[in-house]
């Protein structure tokens, strides 16, 4: 049977989650730029144990992830079943510079939506896997996200 979390969200384990990154091919990169929250989407893959972006050099994203710890976000909502996923990644980036790596990263589908030829490769390490599963707001069944009651003030958010 799930695991549900305190809001009746179903907790997805590891091997789900993957699975789950495994399908999508759109994320959003979670870093500081400028001393300042930032989100990048971005497309990715998975690639021996880690998720890999292609970005600009001269990027926000290339500048503000390096040796640093990112999040990493994917998700899938069906607004009007009020169903979805989401599953976040947090892990240290770093820049993939091994020449036979690289190769291997150019036949995967990670092209870079400026078009710069100037463009490298950022491993982000699956340090920690969470997500969850929204099953809906019906009956017994777990809350939508965007319904769920504010745990502060009990009131509901719209987010």
């Amino acid at each position: 049977m799930p695991m549900s979390d305190s809001l009746g969200l179903e907790t997805l384990d590891r091997e789900q989650c993957l699975a789950l990154l495994a399908g999508a091919g759109l994320g959003r990169v979670v870093f500081t730029s400028r001393a300042l929250p930032a989100i990048q989407p971005t497309r990715f893959a998975l690639h021996h144990g880690a998720i890999m972006v292609r970005t600009p050099a001269q990027s926000a994203l290339f500048a503000g992830v390096l040796d640093t710890v990112v999040a990493f976000a994917v998700d899938e909502f069906a607004a009007d079943e009020g169903t979805g996923w989401f599953v976040t990644v947090l892990g240290r980036a770093s820049e993939v510079r091994d020449p036979i790596v690289i190769a291997e990263l150019e036949t995967l589908p990670l092209g870079c939506w400026t078009g710069q030829a100037d463009s490298r490769y950022l491993r982000i390490l699956l340090e920690s896997v969470t997500g969850r599963r929204i099953l809906g707001a019906c009956s017994n069944e777990a809350l939508s996200v965007i319904d769920a009651p504010d745990e502060r003030s009990g009131r509901v958010c719209h987010s």
